[in-house]
């Protein structure tokens, strides 16, 4: 989930012209300015985000019948937010920065010129979760299958704003959606790669996930932990083929290999190793041991 600075827009001669492309061209990235403050629309998808999945997590511990109390939600919430901004931030500085931010130190927390990985985001998240489940009193990968059912939403507005800022584009392509970003995009028609993540890392992601958590008992801890993680490192590889690499690094293996797709082998590796373990020891989803607050 990383960020660059968006490029301006480009002109596209009339007999050029495609529905999608139009739709873009008519986007702001900013949302609306109130004298001397500037809302991004960006800055509204993590706020979205962030609240839809508090939401979707407290909803679907309810349909468990596994405690999830105030206090227990709050601490949560608090600590996952704090990780994944931190964890994309520095996930895309040793990621993506190519050296550059080991000789501008400084740079590193100027989060207003963009660079944000979703990477980087998650370990975070899981970093933040070992916290988080200890001061919830709650195991730590029924916390990480809560989560994971809720954070696909917050990748859909993730790279829903970041079609709309005009930023990660996809390679040039001759297809009817494509889009002409302009600035350092150039001219010609791109794949909207930002939308074939927000499809299929965001929707279709937690579409099965919130499918497979109606069940009643639930499936065994780890289950959702696991099958997220296969799930996003798949589409996240299969996506990079069509997805125009970070320019300050290219591509990195045999002309074809991306950053994002050593990133996101492990991820598959990791979950499958996590879904075998869960079929194994079947070990029951637990919450909260808080007691609510009146």
């Amino acid at each position: 989930m990383k960020m660059s600075v968006a490029p301006q827009r480009g002109y596209v001669p009339v007999w050029e012209r495609r529905v999608l492309n139009e739709i873009y061209q008519n986007l702001d990235p900013v949302a609306f300015s109130f004298g001397p403050i500037t809302v991004r629309w960006y800055g509204i998808a993590y706020i979205v985000g962030f609240v839809i999945a508090a939401f979707v997590l407290y909803r679907v511990a309810k349909r468990w019948e596994i405690r999830m109390t105030t206090d227990a939600l709050l601490t949560i919430m608090v600590c996952e937010i704090l990780g994944i901004i931190l964890g994309a931030r520095l996930g895309y500085v040793l990621f993506y920065g190519d050296g550059y931010y080991f000789s501008h130190p400084l740079e590193i927390f100027a989060f207003s010129q963009g660079g944000m990985s979703f990477h980087g985001g998650l370990i975070g998240a899981l970093i933040a979760g070992i916290f988080s489940s200890r001061f919830a009193k709650m195991p730590y990968l029924s916390l990480a299958d809560l989560g994971c059912i809720a954070a696909p939403l917050g990748l859909f507005f993730g790279r829903l704003a970041n079609f709309v800022n005009g930023e990660l584009w996809g390679a040039p392509t001759d297809l009817p959606w494509g889009v002409v970003f302009g600035g350092a995009a150039g001219t010609m028609p791109r794949h909207p790669s930002q939308l074939y993540e927000a499809l299929l890392e965001g929707l279709v992601i937690f579409v099965v996930l919130f499918a497979l958590s109606r069940k009643v008992p639930p499936r065994p801890r780890g289950t959702f932990f696991g099958l997220f993680l296969v799930m996003y490192g798949t589409f996240r590889f299969l996506i990079e083929f069509v997805r125009e690499p970070d320019v300050q690094l290219g591509y990195l293996i045999g002309g074809w290999v991306t950053m994002g797709q050593i990133l996101s082998v492990p991820l598959i590796i990791i979950g499958i190793v996590i879904l075998v373990y869960a079929a194994r020891k079947r070990l029951p989803q637990e919450g909260s041991a808080l007691e609510s607050t009146p």
